[in-house]
């Protein structure tokens, strides 16, 4: 063997050896900790200290856990993840930007879970949706963003994200649907959406849609904004709703 082609086999090993490297390190469950280090392999025992130092080390449709209180910053989303703090505090606190982006593949899914998402007055929107099938927001408390709390404007055709059991107030907007030439959807249950400068809940576009149940949509001038023929539908008759506007139907239980 030539030594062009000794150096050229011993570059493809080194290649190769890198590549496999890097796919080991990402792991299918990584742990952030306000005591952990984004240097660590965001393991249980050596945990990292953002969520987006640790997104790069777990594995497509993996889950970042957060082990103890901590404020773990904004962070990009851009594949099927979970991000999961059971009843432990994790802030994500940002100023002048969006806290969490999502701009994830067509088929992609992503929950949020137990996260107090702030943005000081000055954050754009709180949760951020450019891309992705399907946004879970699960226990979350979404404040103080100058934008919309959850703002879905995915170029995504039906992307959906699912509101539950969360409290998104205090922001220039709730949640907001709109669509690129294609139709979106918020799902929104047993939810408190309070006190937003502009509106609770809004959808812009045809076949846009805010479905809504058991949640309060309160202490807005607008409770709920409909605008280019997008519609607002509530399931039976378990929403409290104060501020102009009106839902376009309701659907009774069976």
């Amino acid at each position: 063997m030539t030594s062009s082609k000794i150096l050229r086999f011993l570059a493809t090993i080194a290649i190769t050896a890198g590549f496999a490297t890097v796919v080991q390190a990402q792991a299918t469950r990584t742990w952030v900790s306000g005591v952990g280090d984004d240097a660590n392999p965001c393991s249980r025992t050596a945990p990292c200290k953002t969520f987006a130092g640790a997104i790069s080390k777990t594995a497509t449709s993996g889950e970042i856990n957060v082990l103890d209180p901590g404020g773990f910053g904004g962070v990009t989303i851009t594949k099927s993840i979970s991000i999961i703090a059971d009843h432990v505090e994790a802030g994500v606190l940002v100023s002048g930007t969006n806290a969490i982006i999502i701009n994830a593949p067509a088929t992609a899914t992503v929950v949020l879970e137990g996260l107090d998402i702030e943005g000081l007055g000055t954050g754009i929107n709180g949760v951020h949706i450019i891309a992705g099938a399907v946004v879970n927001i699960n226990r979350c408390s979404i404040h103080h963003f100058t934008g919309n709390g959850v703002n879905l404007a995915s170029s995504t055709a039906n992307s959906r994200v699912f509101v539950r059991d969360s409290f998104i107030t205090q922001n220039a907007g709730g949640v907001n649907v709109q669509g690129n030439a294609v139709a979106n959807t918020a799902s929104i249950s047993n939810t408190l959406i309070d006190g937003n400068t502009s509106f609770a809940v809004q959808a812009n576009g045809a076949g846009n849609l805010v479905a809504v149940v058991r949640s309060i949509l309160t202490n807005s001038p607008t409770g709920i904004s409909l605008l280019n023929t997008a519609t607002a539908v509530s399931f039976g008759p378990s929403n409290i709703v104060a501020g102009a506007g009106a839902f376009s139907s309701t659907i009774n239980y069976k």
